[in-house]
């Protein structure tokens, strides 16, 4: 017997609210009962093409008593309030990072959050990329000995609008604090950030003092060092890669490209495609591995579903790699 879909509220319907409509309506499992986003024309859309209700009132969606789970995929100032009102409501929430660009207001949530005792998970979506938790899974046994260094690079296709930086939080909030989460998939007990940042390329991370150009280093309790490699722009598309090296071997994880035929010639040797040019395309399956794992939390079932405090960790690394990379310091970190 199958059981009864779970009805989702999704907030937002920009670009990766539809990322997630999209998960939810390939899932049996799911389905889109609300779409709430001030601007109704693209709450709209989206209805049209998955279904649901719409409205520009996210009190509608908590009142209609018509979902059994949030998804929250509107912008990031908007978080706090609605995870609040979902946990007040007793509907579990999964949102998107990060939780705030502020630490004192996740801070103040935080005890609201764990005294609810209603299901609140983090959208880092990339635990669940199959490459990357095949990797995690592997150090986790032991396959390469103790984990000495980890390498993660992560370079956007290109820089974002110059309007999207100047409410972005800057690189480490916004695009390495996937990173960090990740650092800390593998090694949990950081304790230290030393941060570098430039600006070589992007007029709008100029314009905002913001940067381009970035490398982390993370030092954990164990000794292990995690180096994070960022950059708003690449030639060659959307550059994710990732190295475990141990004591005893390493596990490499390779960029996803857009074919598998190679050319090779007089002229070069195994010439290829470019590797995949947009986060949609490159994470859809992780984005539904997440979903997946959240309905069972939803569902009370055990679940590897990033917590609140995996993203009131990530959010202080990123505090953290922005204060060291503008006063050249570096800054020790209690995640607890």
């Amino acid at each position: 017997m199958t059981a009864t879909p779970v009805r989702f509220g999704l907030f937002g319907s920009g670009r990766i609210g539809q990322v997630h409509a999209a998960s939810i309506a390939a899932s049996p499992d799911a389905e889109l009962a609300w779409i709430a986003d001030p601007f109704i024309d693209g709450a709209e859309r989206l209805a049209a093409q998955y279904g649901g209700k719409t409205t520009t009132d996210p009190a509608e969606v908590f009142a209609s008593g018509e979902v059994d789970a949030v998804l929250v995929a509107s912008p990031t100032p908007t978080h706090v309030d609605l995870i609040r009102a979902a946990v007040e409501a007793g509907i579990p929430v999964l949102c998107e990072k990060p939780i705030d660009l502020d630490i004192s207001r996740v801070e103040e949530l935080r005890p609201v959050v764990a005294a609810a005792g209603v299901p609140v998970a983090l959208g880092f979506n990339r635990r669940f990329d199959p490459g990357f938790h095949t990797a995690r899974t592997r150090v986790a046994a032991g396959e390469i000995g103790r984990l000495e260094q980890l390498t993660i690079i992560s370079r956007d296709p290109a820089a974002p609008p110059a309007a999207y930086v100047a409410v972005s939080g800057g690189i480490f909030r916004d695009m390495t604090i996937h990173d960090f989460d990740m650092a800390r998939f593998f090694l949990p007990d950081i304790v230290a950030v030393t941060a570098f940042g430039t600006t070589t390329f992007d007029e709008g991370a100029r314009q905002h003092g913001d940067f381009d150009t970035t490398t982390a280093i993370l030092k954990s309790a164990s000794g292990a060092l995690v180096t994070i490699i960022n950059s708003r722009h690449s030639t060659t598309g959307y550059d994710q890669r990732i190295e475990a090296y141990g004591s005893e071997g390493d596990l490499t994880v390779a960029n996803q490209g857009t074919s598998l035929v190679s050319l090779s010639n007089a002229n070069g040797v195994a010439a290829g495609a470019p590797f995949e040019a947009s986060m949609v395309t490159r994470y859809t399956p992780s984005y539904r591995a997440e979903l997946a794992e959240f309905l069972k939390l939803v569902r009370g079932e055990e679940s590897a579903s990033p917590t609140f405090d995996d993203g009131r960790a990530a959010l202080l690394l990123a505090d953290a790699a922005q204060r060291s990379a503008t006063e050249g310091v570096t800054v020790e970190v209690d995640l607890t």
